[in-house]
């Protein structure tokens, strides 16, 4: 049976499995809510995505 996999921070499912940078030493995978509040955390200011598919 798989083991069905979770946020390594918040425990919550993962909608999309981001792997966290080396350089914030933790391990485990990230859903994107958590990743995106490290990205925020270790990268001050505005981040703005971008859609790359159109």
């Amino acid at each position: 049976m798989v083991e069905a996999q979770q946020c390594t921070l918040c425990k919550g499912p993962l909608d999309h499995v981001y792997v966290p940078m080396e350089s914030w030493n933790m391990s485990g995978l990230l859903c994107s809510k958590c990743y995106s509040k490290k990205i925020a955390e270790h990268y001050p200011g505005t981040h703005e995505r971008v859609n790359k598919s159109n």
